[in-house]
């Protein structure tokens, strides 16, 4: 038996990932345990966990991974300094001290920090480096159900390279060509996050969401002056307008000046049409590269299927459009397409690049187990957990249990949904899952406003049976992981009258579009999840009760958490979260409990304790 545990941490979304003879076992992010949203601290919590699930110790294992090379990326800071300098001198000042006391002699940093996890631990040769970018490949290649791949990786930057094409055929990924750092799509993304008020690296989801409220006016702009790409999708930034290499922020005022507005401030300025136009531009401007850079590839290898990996991966409505344009036969998307899932690339790179072990490919599905390798909690400890909080509850046998929690949908309840193994990747897929009827046409905003606590526009996905997906969507292809978006179908839309059409931005947001409103998106499209009987037995029980109680084989799917805070993880967050918010029931396996039975003293308003995202 041969143990690889890979590592991804110290940018964002540190996390952990277990292989036991080649077969992905666990996989966790950092932040799940210490709920601080895109933890990037040493994944203690998440090797711990996934160890155990293996039932070994860290000592006990025969090689360790990191997912990229420290001494590279010092390299860049190093050289991004002299091009630019004096420019930089700031940031460089302001970062050097981190490099020298930690990050330099990352293997040595490392290695005593894995001794906390075991302090038998005493081979540092067992502790390799992988490079960011070839993790984020074999995290994508590696898991598909292809035997030969294209794999693009798209993301701010690893140690130099921003953008990468590799072919991936049986075992081996050969990296092909590569797009150097400053000139990055995640990072342009990411700089008119910054704009718009959002955070960087947590906001980008926001922009994305923002974009079909405005229409794309500044394309032609950002292409004339902040983006120089080439017939095969290639790029190169005009650094004139970012200052993301040398400063503190992503942009500076030379970029204010190109769109008549200074950055927004989120604390005192609200959304205007401006930003919605903005936000629709980059979306634009990013699909447009993207389809560029895969149509260009694809003629140029003639491979029938692709891999995708890289931040910026999770941009369903880009990824929607290259499986609509059916520029390849096949699309395949790592789940945990940012760096959490580097971790567990670095695994499968050791075991199949490193020491040429073979693949087992599953041709009708892939190896992520659904991405279902988080923990998971027995009936046993649940109710120690639940009489430990104080929570009133009952337990129901199975038949009963589905026919219940259906009812209670159909109805218009919002239940909190916790079952099996927890989710890896950004996405809840049916696991730490708030659930809901989509065919209420409030639901959408009383999610956001009274259960997620965020911002009105933000969408919702629709999980639905897999058998059931062409009679709703503009999609026949398997969406396990909520990464590709499809407009809903024309039948079951409703179209905007000409009262409807004067309608600017947010005012749009209260129109029905169609028959499941709830997940219907401004522009009629949705960020859709495949449920699949295979991978996750009980919530497609759910669904196929549901479609008998209302012939609608669909659910509202949104993370169980707070805005800002991360899925939950065990159920005492689950339950903080149910007493802290307007859920009217939480579900933890085949408890069911009610919020108006229990105690209200335990009712606990701690959104103010979260930082926004």
């Amino acid at each position: 038996m041969k143990s690889i545990l890979g590592i991804s941490a110290f940018y964002h979304d540190s996390a952990a990932a277990l292989l036991i003879d080649g077969k992905i076992v666990a996989a966790a992010q950092e932040e799940r345990f210490t709920r601080k949203k895109h933890d990037s601290s040493y994944p203690y919590n998440s090797i711990k966990y996934v160890l155990s699930e293996a039932n070994l110790e860290l000592n006990q294992l025969d090689q360790i991974v990191f997912y990229e090379k420290p001494f590279l990326k010092f390299e860049r800071l190093l050289e991004t300094f002299l091009a630019f300098a004096p420019k930089g001198f700031t940031s460089f000042l302001m970062s050097m001290p981190i490099w020298l006391r930690e990050k330099l002699f990352q293997k040595n940093f490392i290695y005593e920090q894995l001794k906390r996890n075991d302090n038998k631990f005493n081979d540092i040769d067992k502790l390799s480096f992988s490079e960011h970018h070839f993790s984020h490949a074999a995290s994508a290649f590696y898991p598909s159900p292809f035997n030969e791949a294209v794999i693009l990786t798209l993301d701010g930057v690893g140690e130099w390279a921003t953008s990468t094409l590799a072919i991936g055929k049986d075992n081996k990924i050969s990296m092909i060509k590569e797009i150097f750092f400053p000139h990055s799509l995640g990072l342009l993304y990411s700089a008119f996050t910054y704009y718009t008020g959002f955070k960087v690296n947590s906001g980008e989801y926001k922009l994305m969401g923002l974009a079909p409220y405005g229409s794309p006016k500044y394309k032609d702009l950002i292409f004339k002056k902040l983006i120089d790409v080439k017939e095969d999708g290639s790029f190169r930034l005009n650094m004139k307008y970012f200052n993301f290499a040398t400063g503190l922020t992503m942009t500076n005022d030379k970029f204010s000046k190109l769109f008549g507005q200074k950055v927004r401030n989120p604390n005192k300025e609200l959304l205007t049409q401006f930003h919605m136009d903005i936000a629709s531009s980059i979306q634009g401007v990013i699909e447009d590269i993207v389809l560029k850079l895969v149509s260009n590839v694809q003629k140029e290898t003639g491979i029938k299927n692709l891999c995708l990996a890289g931040g910026v991966a999770l941009n369903c409505v880009a990824n929607g459009k290259i499986v609509k344009n059916k520029i390849f036969e096949n699309v395949w998307i790592q789940p945990a397409s940012g760096d959490a899932g580097g971790s567990l690339g670095a695994a499968l790179g050791y075991w199949h690049q490193e020491i040429s072990q073979p693949r087992q490919i599953i041709k009708s599905n892939d190896s992520m187990n659904g991405s279902y390798l988080g923990p998971k909690f027995n009936e046993n400890d649940i109710e120690k957990s639940l009489i430990k909080l104080g929570a009133k509850f009952q337990k129901y046998d199975d038949k009963i249990f589905t026919d219940k929690v259906a009812n209670e949908l159909k109805e218009g309840k919002i239940v909190g949904w916790f079952q099996g193994r927890m989710e890896f990747g950004p996405r809840a897929l049916g696991c730490r899952s708030i659930i809901a009827d989509p065919r209420s046409e409030k639901m959408q905003k009383n999610l956001n406003l009274k259960i997620k606590f965020r911002e009105s526009f933000r969408p919702f996905a629709p999980s639905i049976l897999r058998d059931d997906l062409n009679d709703w969507f503009e999609l026949n292809c398997d969406s396990p992981y909520m990464l590709l978006c499809a407009d809903v179908k024309e039948n079951i839309q409703i179209k905007e009258n000409e009262e409807a059409k004067e309608l600017f931005g947010i005012e749009r947001l209260n129109l029905k579009r169609s028959s499941i409103p709830a997940v219907t998106h401004v522009d009629y499209s949705a960020r859709i999840q495949t449920v699949h009987k295979d991978t996750n037995p009980k919530y497609y029980e759910l669904l196929e009760k549901f479609k008998s109680l209302t012939k609608c084989p669909i659910l509202v799917n949104t993370s169980f958490n707070i805005r800002g805070e991360p899925i939950v993880c065990s159920i005492e967050d689950a339950f903080k979260c149910f007493m802290g918010t307007e859920l009217d029931i939480l579900v933890c396996e085949n408890f069911i409990l009610y919020k108006k039975e229990q105690n209200r003293n335990l009712l606990n308003n701690y959104k103010s304790q979260i930082e926004l995202d």
